[in-house]
């Protein structure tokens, strides 16, 4: 057997260099790059490596922070439909756990990432060494054994020939669509600079075949029957009908049955929000025709849903009694849920072959008008929201987010991305958003991770290169983590930053005190020096002078006027923007459904006492649907 004697961190960037993933005959680069930040665990093995070996075909990127090169990558991996990612690496200690997070959001995300941080010695010899875990039950334990729970496959390498079977399972995990989520492989310093002799096949190229799978013949029928003595069904499609790029089979099937869609976060732009079979949000953060049209369905069809708590408004938003489900997903995990009917395939191919399968079938004419009807109240009620007529006192001339919103959505098009991810923002653009592809709508929400959205909106315009990218985000999430601001500038990849300014975390602010608590600990304040709490006049926070000095052009917006001047101008420039917008708080948007958070079951607080009770009769509205 021909080999090639190479170290072990150096056999990984020859092996990464060669793997692709290829679905219906397109070939893909899996691992596209390596993001990561050098220290004594990885700096003399997969850092010298990379310089030694990588050259072009995996180029090095310098994140400011090992969480948020991991929102880079699965913000990437998204905007390219889970076909291809990052690596990414980090030292040992502080720079491995820093990854949990990001490793939890790709994992719930359903998304493909490669985590390779350094390790302790596995030799010993020096232990404990700079920033060692030291446990006092096992010697083979250390800090990231912490992201064992949220890694799809992990596996750790104290021997070089180990690495023969982990990375080619590893590839297999990454580009499986029902299994994507973090993959780490965890490399002790010492073992990363072992020579090994490699057999010289291992480095050929490798194919990764992404088949669609065919839903079976029995469960089309299942669904057929289902679907036919169904007198009100739903459609729910979620990530899964964007990621095998279903959107043409899902808006055929519409057209056909007159079924109406709704979308979850990660299914928002499967139908453009014109379409007249496309209600919008559903659940928590819904719409009033989605939701009104969910509350009495018969059968709820769900597409590449996982039927999260938002997406069910915590177990509430179905109150037939009769409800049934039936699913498409690629997951039977996913697929099985609420005890649904499964169709365990592609997204696309189950659409087309259930659309095949119930021919001319159309709902009755009298749901067709009561979705028609449904659909137009909500426009009714949309114009309301995001055009008020009168605001409250003091906010008069203010910008409230709902307008910002729907400027926002005016001034761009289908070469536009929006990101977000956490606070008030997803909610709101869940509901008021009116997509127009399939591209236009990035939300991270399976985590709602704060910090995210800088860091994903320069994942997305590295995957696509050509459109305009905005990080819509508070400013909460803002001073979390505004820092790969200069790896963008860095790497000349342009994104827009809208920072909407509301000083604190007012999202949860008003779900504490929809909870009966009074105002603490959510907004930005002095602390109050007689009654030592948080209570004192607000603080200031220069943030243009903070975006100006990590090199970004600014703009300042207070009205529509200057909003709308500000994106145009932003869209001039080439290099990374913030667009700053103070927003008014007294007017919120309006919700149509219902979030299961507990209230304090004992309280001295008479506010919190009535939210209680408010809470016991909400929970008597949550189905068991198994």
């Amino acid at each position: 057997m021909k080999t090639k004697r190479l170290t072990v961190a150096a056999a990984i960037v020859e092996f990464l260099k060669n793997q692709y993933v290829s679905r219906d005959g397109q070939e893909h680069r899996l691992i596209n790059g390596m993001m990561g930040i050098f220290g004594h665990g990885n700096v003399a093995g997969l850092g010298q490596a990379l310089e030694e070996h990588g050259h072009g075909d995996l180029p090095f990127i310098q994140p400011k922070n090992e969480q948020a090169m991991v929102h880079t990558a699965i913000a990437y991996a998204k905007a390219r439909r889970g076909l291809g990612t990052f690596g990414c690496t980090t030292s040992v200690g502080p720079g491995a756990t820093n990854l949990v997070t990001g490793a939890a959001t790709a994992t719930i995300n359903r998304l493909p990432v490669l985590l390779l941080p350094g390790d302790i010695f596995a030799n010993r010899r020096p232990a404990p060494v700079l920033q060692q875990l030291e446990h006092n039950q096992s010697y083979d334990v250390s800090v990231n054994d912490c992201l064992k729970p949220v890694s799809r496959f992990w596996d750790r390498i104290n021997r070089p020939e180990q690495l023969l079977v982990s990375l080619p399972e590893a590839m297999r995990v990454l580009s499986d669509p029902s299994l994507q989520g973090a993959v780490t492989i965890c490399l002790p310093e010492d073992v990363q600079v072992e020579a090994y002799d490699w057999p010289v096949h291992f480095f050929e190229k490798r194919v990764y075949q992404q088949t669609r799978r065919t839903p079976e013949v029995n469960e089309l029928g299942l669904a057929m029957e289902l679907i036919k003595t169904s007198k009100r069904p739903l459609l729910i499609a979620g990530g899964g009908v964007i990621y095998s790029e279903a959107e043409q089979a899902l808006r055929k099937f519409a057209e056909t049955t007159h079924i109406p869609v709704a979308v979850t976060q990660a299914g928002k732009g499967a139908l453009a929000d014109s379409f007249a079979y496309c209600l919008g949000a559903v659940g928590t953060t819904g719409t009033f025709a989605a939701n009104l049209i969910a509350r009495d369905a018969d059968l709820v069809i769900g597409v590449g849903t996982r039927f999260s708590d938002f997406t069910t408004a915590s177990k509430t938003q179905f109150q037939n009694p009769a409800v049934r489900f039936l699913t498409i997903n690629l997951s039977s995990f996913d697929a099985y849920k609420n005890g649904a009917q499964p169709i365990v395939a592609d997204a696309r191919l189950g659409l087309e072959k259930l659309g095949e399968a119930l021919g001319n079938h159309r709902v009755d004419l009298e749901y067709d008008r009561e979705i028609m009807a449904a659909r137009e109240e909500w426009i009714k009620k949309y114009w309301e929201i995001v055009q008020p007529k009168s605001k409250p006192k003091g906010a008069e001339g203010k910008l409230v987010q709902s307008e910002v919103i729907r400027i926002v959505n005016e001034c761009l098009d289908e070469s536009s991305t929006i990101v977000h991810a956490a606070g008030s923002l997803p909610g709101d653009l869940h509901k008021l958003w009116m997509s127009r592809s399939s591209k236009d709508y990035h939300s991270e929400y399976g985590y709602s991770c704060m910090g995210y959205e800088i860091a994903g909106a320069m994942g997305v315009k590295m995957a696509a290169s050509q459109r305009e990218v905005y990080a819509f985000l508070g400013d909460g999430s803002y001073l979390m983590m505004n820092h790969e601001i200069v790896t963008s500038i860095q790497e000349g990849h342009k994104i827009t930053i809208l920072l909407v300014d509301n000083h604190g975390y007012q999202c949860i602010h008003n779900l504490q005190r929809s909870c009966g608590g009074a105002s603490f600990g959510n907004e930005f304040r002095h602390r109050d020096a007689e009654k030592n709490r948080l209570e004192g006049p607000l603080v200031e926070i220069d943030y243009i002078g903070n975006a100006k000095s990590l090199g970004v052009i600014t703009f300042r917006a207070t009205d529509e006027r200057s909003l709308k001047a500000a994106l145009e101008g932003a869209k001039r420039e080439l290099t990374t923007c913030l667009i700053y917008i103070p927003v008014d708080l007294s007017l919120g948007v309006p919700g149509f459904s219902w979030w299961d958070v507990p209230v304090s079951e004992v309280s001295e607080n008479p506010s919190v006492v009535r939210a209680r009770l408010q809470y016991q009769e909400a929970i008597t509205r949550q189905r068991f649907l198994y």
